[in-house]
């Protein structure tokens, strides 16, 4: 495969590898290695003994980590998505870990790249998929599903209010010729989209939608959520970085149901200490990209980070 170098800049560097509270010694996980911007990071705060396992699908982000991995023993990388992960790592020995980083959503460099047909900007080939080596094309997908399931896609994942009839527009073009490349795609929803936010291309929803479809982004979000928090050692640090709202709600969601006790009646005598100890606790605020960031780097405006610590109680059954 050819190498095209693309800048990539990391989205809250040092406030996401501070939120994990480095241990010289200590066992990381970086859910999403992309071009290695928080992985190198946390190798440069681990010892001689630390150690970092990545995870990403992309096969161009694989072959970057696989030669940081060459250049440095404590580093190792796993071609897969994160949804992989309790079970690659227990295929390495490892039962429990100090910190896990998520940073999730499209990297730079897949958006910058024309190739992957991830924008709207470049006229490509519509594949979509973050995992080359695998899997079904945007392209092919939308020759063949149903009207009902293109406009729930669409509506589901993109909360755009003209799903419908971008969907039957896409399903009255099949009869001519499908729709394959970015720019067919974009113009055609932008036929179809009676009005717009400001500054914003009609086709941007519709794009995230089925971008998140194909590679089943919340799917894997849901499912790897509580076998993350079940990796972590107590003390452990669970740092996520969102970028849109419904990555963030699935987040929010997760880590306030694990981090609260149930409420019990205000008239039962019953003691803070008694009650059973949640598996995570909530560290500070959520983070937000500073305006200098921002600044620097648009897609950072959207970025929201959220952490929780592992406490010593067990993870209960009921959330797994």
């Amino acid at each position: 495969m050819t190498q095209v170098s693309f800048e990539h800049r990391t989205v809250l560097l040092h406030e996401a590898v501070e939120a994990l509270a480095i241990r010289p010694d200590g066992l990381y996980v970086d859910c999403t290695f992309g071009r290695g911007g928080h992985s190198r990071l946390i190798l440069e705060r681990l010892g001689p003994q630390g150690r970092l396992v990545a995870f990403d699908k992309d096969p161009e982000a694989v072959a970057v980590a696989e030669t940081l991995a060459l250049a440095d023993p404590r580093f190792s990388i796993v071609h897969a998505g994160f949804e992989t992960l309790a079970e690659a790592l227990s295929g390495r020995g490892i039962r429990q870990v100090d910190g896990i980083l998520m940073d999730l959503g499209i990297s730079s460099p897949q958006i910058d790249d024309g190739r992957r047909g991830f924008s709207f900007r470049f006229d490509a080939p519509l594949d979509m998929r973050m995992d080359t080596s695998r899997g079904q094309t945007a392209a092919e997908w939308l020759a063949s599903a149903e009207e009902a399931d293109i406009a729930e896609v669409i509506k589901t994942y993109g909360e755009e209010r003209f799903a419908r009839k971008i969907a039957a527009a896409i399903v009255a073009q099949r009869c001519i010729k499908p729709v394959e490349t970015t720019r067919e795609l974009a113009v055609l929803v932008g036929q179809n989209v009676r009005t717009r936010e400001p500054g914003q291309d009609p086709a941007t929803r519709t794009f995230q939608a089925i971008r998140i479809f194909i590679n089943r982004e919340l799917e894997e979000l849901k499912n790897v959520l509580p076998a993350a928090a079940r990796c972590l050692a107590e003390g452990g640090r669970l740092a996520v970085i969102s970028f849109h709202s419904l990555e963030d709600r699935l987040v929010k969601h997760f880590l306030r149901d694990a981090s609260t006790t149930d409420t019990l009646p205000a008239w039962v005598m019953v003691r803070a200490s008694d009650l059973a100890q949640p598996p995570l606790s909530l560290v500070g605020k959520a983070v937000r990209a500073s305006t200098e960031e921002v600044s620097a780097n648009p897609r950072a405006r959207s970025a929201i980070m959220r952490v929780a610590e592992r406490t010593a109680a067990p993870w209960p059954e009921a959330q797994s």
